[in-house]
């Protein structure tokens, strides 16, 4: 748990008709490839993973996750449904907590996805050690703030906001998938986030502005009472 813990934050919202994965990207140097620095992955057409902790237990669950997706299709002639993928990585994991001369395995995964005989998204969380769970959104920030039957840009707009809780460098630093349905998934762009954020700066300029002018209300209102002096005329 503790890599976990050092490592970045990954977010998980499932809207109405929609389920929305973003991750905290690490900031890389001049000279590397951001394409190859990625906290997110398809294990097949219609489930994505994205995880915290250390990258190079991802990629092993990773590899493994999409081997037993492959043969699920092969053996029974069905794409792996959301809940069994996550049902295999969690063996794996919880696997490698009593087997001797191995280490747990030192990442939690948010899997997201749509089953093919069900339009309703899923969205499920492992832990390092080998549990498993179902959740409509994670965390108490999203607890707060989130509401059934989002639409997908609600979805997004509540994804991203949580993410700039812990992300200080805006946009670059984010990546974020949408998936829509079975098999339909993409990536926002670099200037999609940007303009998303760009929406929730200006949402919590206008959310201080209305603070600021209630407190003074407030202020001016106490001081009329306690100086007995009629309040002014609007």
């Amino acid at each position: 748990m503790e890599a976990v813990r050092k490592g970045t934050c990954a977010v998980g919202v499932r809207g109405k008709d929609c389920v929305i994965l973003a991750v905290e990207k690490k900031s890389v140097l001049q000279l590397q490839d951001p394409r190859t620095v990625r906290k997110t992955a398809m294990l097949d057409d219609h489930i994505c993973l994205g995880f915290a902790g250390l990258t190079a237990d991802a990629r092993i669950l990773i590899d493994r996750a999409r081997i037993e997706c492959q043969s699920h299709r092969l053996t029974v002639e069905d794409p792996v449904s959301v809940e069994y993928i996550t049902r295999h990585i969690a063996q794996i994991q919880q696997k490698y907590t009593q087997s001797g001369g191995v280490r747990p395995f030192g990442i939690a995964c948010l899997i997201v996805g749509f089953d093919h005989d069900d339009p309703a998204p899923r969205l499920f969380m492992t832990e390092p050690s080998g549990i498993f769970s179902s959740w409509k959104t994670v965390r108490e920030f999203l607890e707060k703030n989130w509401v059934a039957d989002m639409s997908q840009e609600d979805s997004i707009k509540l994804t991203v906001k949580s993410l700039l809780e812990v992300v200080q460098t805006g946009a670059k630093n984010i990546d974020l998938a949408v998936m829509t349905g079975f098999g339909k998934v993409r990536n926002l762009t670099l200037e999609e986030l940007t303009a998303v954020v760009a929406e929730i700066e200006k949402e919590k300029e206008a959310e201080a502005e209305k603070k600021k002018s209630r407190i003074a209300a407030t202020a001016a209102s106490r001081e009329q009472m306690l100086t007995g002096a009629p309040a002014a005329d609007v």
